[in-house]
């Protein structure tokens, strides 16, 4: 089996409710953070990690994501004619090359496994594959996946992006029972979903996985988990009952929630302020609104 990840799977298949009435018309992965929509973190963090091709798993209505990788022809040649070649870069970075992607439907949902599973026709056995959540907006140099990719380049089995969070916030996450602490690198004993009460460790997954092929494989049982879905978690759980090796990698950057209002907005303001051309007088404001806040009180 070859260690080399070169195919990742965006599981896109979301109605995005939470951002109701917005997501309405627009899948809520081409919502903008600053000027760029979320699943463009997620692919520049993929191709960044060396993945050369991207598989979505879709629903019905998402048509206007896979339109917003098609080249624009007709805008492409305006900012040509208009000399505006600052922006025609940024535009023609949003493109993917034919064949690149491939788009598979999943038709009910069922579930993070689910949705990964629904794309195992594409993924060779023997060939391990990545799996990126859009919501988990992460900034880090090296990016996320970069960092994982490397470190699993050492390790090989299967490996899941950690970070460290209240205990009381545990059963909002899968948890990894550790079996031995390496530092950034730990190694899986076990891996519960969303545990109700005595979580094994506070060390939460998060939206970024490197998956062993035999993860599908365990997918193929379709076994219902927490929630009445299927679970990735439960899937990756059986590598280490079968006696395979599951890792988590402490990842250096910050994570964002843009899956929830407030996770969006905080991410907003820190790429923002990422922005030399808008860090100042937009700093300026944010100081702004606190010192009205506190003159308020």
């Amino acid at each position: 089996m070859s260690r080399k990840v070169t195919k990742a799977i965006f599981p896109v298949a979301g109605l995005g409710t939470r951002f109701l009435p917005a997501t309405k018309s627009i899948p809520k992965e081409i919502m903008t953070l600053v000027d760029r929509p979320l699943i463009q973190y997620a692919i520049d963090e993929a191709r960044a990690a060396g993945i050369e091709e991207f598989i979505f798993v879709t629903s019905r209505g998402k048509g206007a994501l896979e339109d917003y990788f098609d080249h624009a022809h007709e805008l492409e040649s305006t900012l040509k004619r208009g000399g505006k070649t600052d922006l025609l870069d940024i535009l023609r970075g949003t493109n993917m090359d034919s064949g690149a992607i491939a788009y598979v439907r999943q038709h009910k949902a069922m579930g993070l496994g689910h949705a990964v599973w629904c794309a195992r026709r594409l993924v060779p056995d023997n060939e391990s594959v990545a799996v990126i959540l859009t919501d988990d907006v992460i900034m880090g140099e090296p990016p996320c996946l970069q960092q994982m990719i490397e470190a699993h380049a050492e390790t090989g089995g299967t490996m899941v992006a950690t970070m460290e969070v209240p205990l009381e916030k545990t059963k909002s996450y899968g948890v990894l029972d550790v079996a031995e602490d390496m530092g950034a690198i730990v190694k899986a004993r076990g891996l519960v979903e969303k545990p109700k009460e005595n979580p094994p460790s506070n060390l939460a997954v998060i939206g970024r996985y490197i998956l062993a092929p035999t993860v599908l494989q365990n997918l193929n049982k379709l076994r219902e988990g927490a929630g009445g879905e299927i679970q990735l978690t439960d899937a990756i759980a059986d590598e280490i009952t079968e006696g395979r090796e599951v890792f988590g990698l402490r990842f250096r950057g910050q994570r964002y929630d843009c899956g929830s209002k407030a996770g969006f907005l905080q991410a907003t303001v820190a790429f923002g302020l990422e922005r030399d051309e808008l860090r100042e007088e937009f700093l300026d404001y944010l100081n702004e609104i606190v010192s009205m806040q506190r003159a308020a009180e």
